[in-house]
């Protein structure tokens, strides 16, 4: 078994006789392959991939961390592993099931099944500790996103559409490696950048406005986040303030970053200087969320969030002003928490660029 199949393992006592792990997410945490299919059972001494004849040849080659079983009647092979295991109780991702898959399972299985929020907060207390491949991961994600950017500037004029503007992101950042796009490409100008997100559209750019990007890549399953607000020609005096404010309130969290600090008090920082500046109805989403195999992961730095940022864990930092139908800013940047600080993974310069 591999350390992430043992630190689950180690945690079924509090839980559960076995664990029953279904979503691709986590099984590609435990598993370190990815499929769109398979079921995989962890008991406390030993785990099972049982999966289908798509797959099997993949994961015998690559799977390590358990025993891998052709599928055939899966509720049949399951319940003669709880019994060779003599598991009374199973427990399931409250977060990731379905009603019907559940059911399915209450109904056919031999022990009883449990909808576990114990089960979800293992997997995610785990996912949130990144290792220092999956740090690498992110890392590069976000170079062929910043490189993406650097040639979209060169794009980006009067006359183009925010279209046009998200699908030479994308294309920049797929051209350069990445597995896809780790959500929809985020492009608006002018007055749309008040939408924080908004979708891109048909509206061309104009002289004096700002143009808001928020994407990022995907490597090796991990992905990168970032958010830029670039000005196409010389744009307003109240815009650039609003573009210092933010910008400031962003360097502050960054600075303040660190294991040990909670989501509520890093949000604060941020917040805090927007408030002052007299925006305080125009921020209104948290300051940054967790990455790593999903976009939006825990732990988050919000206002609700009063647990600490462990070391070890990525968080976007990410204020932003909207002022609505007048413009937007949000600047986006992902740091690495340690004991001492942090260490900024995004390195494109954030000073505002006029194109």
């Amino acid at each position: 078994m591999n350390s992430r199949v043992e630190g689950l393992c180690g945690k079924l006592k509090d839980i559960a006789d076995c664990a029953l792990v279904t979503s691709d997410v986590s099984r590609r945490y435990l598993t370190d392959m990815k499929s769109s299919a398979g079921t995989l059972l962890v008991f406390p001494e030993k785990a099972y991939l049982i999966i289908d004849f798509r797959y099997i040849e993949k994961a015998r080659s690559c799977v390590t961390s358990c025993e891998v079983v052709l599928e055939s009647s899966l509720m049949e092979q399951i319940n003669e592993l709880l019994t060779k295991h003599n598991a009374k109780t199973v427990a399931v991702e409250s977060d990731s099931i379905t009603l019907s898959a559940f059911l399915n399972l209450k109904n056919k299985l031999s022990a009883e099944v449990m909808q576990s929020e114990k089960l979800s907060e293992a997997m995610s207390q785990m996912r949130m500790i990144k290792s220092a491949r999956e740090v690498q991961s992110i890392i590069k994600a976000q170079r062929i996103a910043e490189k993406a950017l650097e040639e979209t500037l060169n794009f980006i004029k009067v006359g183009v559409t925010e279209r046009e503007i998200a699908l030479n992101l994308d294309f920049e950042m797929q051209k350069r490696g990445s597995e896809g796009v780790s959500f929809e490409t985020i492009a608006l100008s002018g007055v749309n950048t008040s939408m924080p997100h908004g979708v891109p559209g048909d509206k061309k750019v104009s002289e004096g406005e700002f143009v808001l990007m928020d994407f990022g890549a995907v490597c090796d399953g991990y992905h990168s986040d970032m958010t830029r607000t670039v000005a196409v020609g010389k744009v307003s005096e109240k815009a650039e303030n609003i573009y210092n404010t933010v910008l400031a309130a962003q360097l502050a969290a960054i600075d303040k970053a660190k294991a040990g600090i909670t989501g509520k008090e890093l949000d604060g920082i941020a917040r805090q200087i927007i408030n002052d500046a007299g925006y305080k109805d125009c921020f209104g989403h948290s300051l940054g969320h967790g990455v790593g195999l999903e976009i939006h992961e825990l732990p988050n730095a919000s206002p609700r969030y009063e647990k600490i940022l462990p070391e070890g864990c990525i968080v976007t930092v990410e204020p932003g002003i909207y002022v609505p139908g007048e413009l937007g800013v949000r600047i986006e940047d992902m740091v690495l928490l340690t004991k001492e600080g942090c260490n900024n993974l995004t390195s494109c310069p954030k000073q505002l660029v006029v194109l």
